[in-house]
């Protein structure tokens, strides 16, 4: 059976996401997308501007299956803004990250997305304030904001990243713990998992929650955000742990345009048919002997 592939708006994230965006994900069969929440690609804020993506995804026949909740005020030309932190210490700061994704919350009712993945406080490789990624900051954030989706029929799906806040077994902790989440579960980014401790481990961590998926490559040093095959995960291995789990969700691929959007998207097109591939074949009945 065909999974459901399907591409996060990150690829064109330097750009107010038009119909021509849409239509390029539509012509490679990523019919499923996941919504960047930034105002300068996606204005979460702006309801005339979320009618018309809404509008375009019907008239393509496409799904806006999850949003991801904002990490910066904008990115412009290249040039990422400031970043939120739901988990800074300074209480304005974290507030402000929280208020915001509250507004990409109601942005996801408005456009049906099923899902809403949170980053909780900010992954290594960025500028890190000092004091932020405080856990309890990041407590004082969560349960608002997982009372939100619950209001608005959203799940939230907490995303692996590398820091400590968001390691597989951080989040097991979250979910199995004293805090109020609702039915609050996991993005298993496989880019992600792959730096902080391996991503068939990741899996077979967080089996049974896992919600919706990232996936991109690396070469386990930088968060590279490659095409699937071109980095260092073990694919057949990583694939084989998601079956063995029985995951059924989506398959978001989540990358930069490397200079290329449609360039890259052709590239996503061939690791999608070596994915599946992969899968097919693992669905496969095993041999039986009677000797």
């Amino acid at each position: 059976m065909s999974a459901p592939f399907g591409l996060s708006t990150h690829i064109f994230h330097g750009d107010r996401l038009a119909r021509a965006h849409l239509e390029l994900a539509h012509a490679h069969g990523l019919n499923l997308i996941e919504l960047f929440a930034t105002r300068t690609h996606v204005d979460y804020h702006d309801p005339r501007h979320l009618d018309e993506i809404g509008g375009w995804l019907a008239e393509l026949d496409m799904t806006a299956a999850s949003m991801h909740a904002p990490i910066t005020v904008g990115l412009t030309n290249g040039e990422w803004g400031r970043a939120y932190s739901n988990a800074s210490p300074v209480a304005a700061q974290r507030q402000e990250a929280v208020d915001e994704t509250l507004v990409a919350i109601a942005a996801a009712r408005r456009l049906k997305c099923e899902t809403l993945v949170l980053h909780l406080g900010l992954p290594r490789g960025q500028r890190i304030p000092a004091g932020d990624n405080d856990v309890g900051a990041m407590r004082k954030s969560l349960e608002p904001i997982a009372g939100a989706c619950t209001a608005a029929g959203v799940r939230l799906a907490l995303e692996v990243i590398p820091n400590d806040l968001a390691t597989p077994d951080a989040l097991l902790d979250l979910l199995d713990g004293d805090l109020e989440l609702g039915d609050a579960a996991v993005c298993l980014d496989f880019g992600h998992a792959h730096l902080v401790g391996g991503a068939p481990e990741a899996i077979d961590a967080l089996a049974g929650y896992i919600l919706t998926t990232h996936v991109h490559d690396n070469r386990g040093r930088d968060d590279d955000h490659l095409v699937p095959f071109a980095g260092t995960i073990d694919w057949p291995l990583t694939l084989m742990t998601m079956v063995k789990v029985g995951y059924t969700g989506p398959w978001i691929f989540e990358l930069p345009d490397h200079g290329d959007a449609a360039a890259t998207l052709k590239r996503a097109v061939s690791a999608r048919a070596r994915i599946q591939a992969i899968l097919d074949d693992l669905g496969q009945p095993l041999p039986f002997s009677e000797e």
